[in-house]
């Protein structure tokens, strides 16, 4: 208490000019409408700077909830359009491109991610308390990524598309020429869609996507463009080199893809392969 009055007593001049400062300055902003206008301005300028900080700062520390929010509304989104004749929120959806059959996605976060191996594998924070299985598709919101392998209770293994152990279907956007889609090790930008018919009209900057004739992936989920293409060496079919829209260096957020009507179509196909 002692040093807060030594203070106040060595300092009384220059504390007293700061009371009388303010106080002309009180009376000149209240007596004169510019000078009040103007501090009134920078007030606003100030505070409003303040909460526009203060704001970003909170924005930026919910970005993960936020990202976590539009995954689960992307995947709803997704589940709809992928299914057709299916009832949501009281609206009759109809989609006949999907041949009846019905798709549950569920969001993911990947957790580790390789690319420069030749069997490249994810691992993703989902697993068999999420009724995740074997064989179930793995897409991003730009295109396709790879099919579950191994599941434990908490987190699976997913073979990425840059693995040389997968192949998936895959045609023309425009036409039904379709494919097997494998990777050739050399980039992971790229990959090559194999016995695409020399009748085939391909055009680079074509879009390639999922031909829906496998029972992990619908029709129509994007791959990539093509690149480049050439004839084999018996001049039957090409090999189609395809730029991958999704950046597989750097990817974080993922769909899981479930065929609902997996097993009904399994216990029709096995039997007439038999």
């Amino acid at each position: 208490m002692q040093q807060i009055i030594k203070f106040f007593l060595r300092n009384k001049t220059f504390l007293l000019y700061l009371f009388l400062l303010s106080i002309a300055i009180v009376f000149t902003i209240q007596s004169h409408s510019y000078h009040k206008s103007k501090f009134i301005n920078s007030a606003n300028f100030v505070t409003g700077g303040i909460y526009n900080s203060t704001n970003n700062l909170s924005i930026y520390f919910s970005l993960k909830s936020q990202n976590l929010l539009l995954q689960e509304e992307n995947a709803r989104l997704s589940s709809i359009v992928y299914t057709p004749n299916d009832t949501v929120n009281g609206s009759f959806i109809t989609d006949t491109i999907y041949s009846g059959v019905n798709y549950k996605f569920t969001p993911a976060q990947v957790i580790k991610n390789s690319y420069s191996a030749t069997n490249n594998v994810l691992l993703i924070n989902r697993g068999k308390r999420d009724s995740l299985k074997q064989d179930f598709g793995v897409i991003t919101q730009k295109g396709i990524l790879g099919i579950v392998d191994r599941t434990s209770n908490k987190f699976a293994t997913v073979l990425s598309i840059l693995n040389t152990n997968i192949k998936i279907s895959a045609q023309l956007k425009n036409t039904n020429h379709f494919g097997s889609l494998m990777w050739d090790t050399k980039s992971p930008q790229v990959v090559q869609l194999h016995e695409i018919s020399k009748i085939a009209p391909l055009k680079k900057g074509d879009t390639i996507v999922t031909s829906g004739r496998s029972i992990i992936f619908p029709k129509g989920i994007p791959v990539g463009t093509i690149k480049d293409f050439r004839l084999d060496s018996a001049e039957n079919f090409y090999t189609v080199d395809i730029q991958l829209f999704n950046d597989m260096t750097n990817i974080e957020y993922v769909y899981i893809i479930e065929n609902v009507d997996k097993s009904e179509i399994n216990s029709l196909i096995k039997p007439s392969n038999e």
